[in-house]
């Protein structure tokens, strides 16, 4: 069923608790302007608070996953005050960090493009998903800009020994390599797309959905912190709440019962036949 369609995207609810979000701009590669910033930020607010959203699936409805910033939105943004400019990065920021510390796992499937701030999307998500036709480029120094809106979120990802590589490079970067450093988890044929995905929902679907909503924000609060005793006791305190609540308990329960706890979903084959138009 349909959940809404936007101007730039389209949403549509699937089984087993999965939310398709696809890039609906084929006409500019699905380039990004202002108004599929704002699509994408209130489509994962929605799907984050749902409680009939367990998975986001990201994908595109072309050949081109995200071919970076819309051509004209640039041309327009060459005339903005710097305060004006400040304003439409700050938008495409905050739908970065929208997705980036959305509470559902994040799938997606990036063939094709992506350039630019595509960069930045695939680098938001948990899991992301290539074929041997995926292409990457962070090439804003081409035109005398920088990735500076994208950066925290690709550093973060691949490292600053790659970042320093590419954002001065501007070259392309083929598939293999894009697994190689992290952009992708993984890299099939696009005719196992399918397959592939059916499996990782398969094992998202037998984890608990409160529990990898707090195995996120474990990440995101640890990350780079330095060991000492208050981030030890920190995650102390953090296993001892959750052993407490009643999706532990019934994981525990369930595993002496040698049963599947409440919370696994079948994943049907239907959840996966995505759209790709290629």
């Amino acid at each position: 069923m349909t959940l809404n369609t936007f101007e730039t995207i389209l949403v549509e609810r699937r089984a087993s608790g999965m939310w398709e979000i696809m890039l609906n701009r084929p006409e500019v590669h699905n380039a990004f302007n202002s108004q599929m910033i704002a699509d994408l930020t209130y489509a994962f607010k929605a799907a984050d608070k749902a409680s009939d959203c367990r998975f986001v699936l990201l994908t595109s409805n072309c050949a081109s996953f995200c071919a970076g910033a819309d051509l004209e939105w640039m041309r327009a943004a060459a005339n903005y005050t710097k305060a004006e400019n400040q304003r439409d990065a700050l938008a495409l920021a905050n739908m970065l960090h929208t997705i980036d510390t959305c509470g559902k796992t994040t799938v997606a499937i990036a063939a094709g493009k992506v350039f630019g701030g595509g960069v930045g999307l695939v680098s938001v998500c948990d899991i992301v998903i290539g074929t041997p036709a995926t292409k990457l480029c962070l090439s804003e120094v081409k035109l005398g800009l920088i990735p500076a809106t994208i950066a925290p979120f690709v550093v973060r990802t691949i490292g600053p020994r790659q970042a320093r590589r590419y954002f001065q490079s501007a070259e392309l970067i083929d598939a293999d390599t894009a697994h190689k450093i992290g952009l992708l988890h993984e890299l099939v044929e696009e005719h196992q797309v399918g397959q592939t995905l059916r499996r990782i929902l398969t094992s998202l679907a037998k984890g608990s959905p409160e529990a990898q909503t707090n195995a996120k924000r474990l990440i995101s609060d640890c990350w780079q912190s330095p060991i000492t005793d208050n981030l030890l006791k920190d995650m102390a305190e953090r296993i001892a709440e959750v052993r407490t609540t009643s999706f532990a308990k019934e994981g525990l329960q369930a595993f002496f019962d040698k049963r599947q706890p409440r919370w696994v979903n079948d994943i049907e084959e239907t959840d996966v036949k995505i759209s790709t138009n290629r």
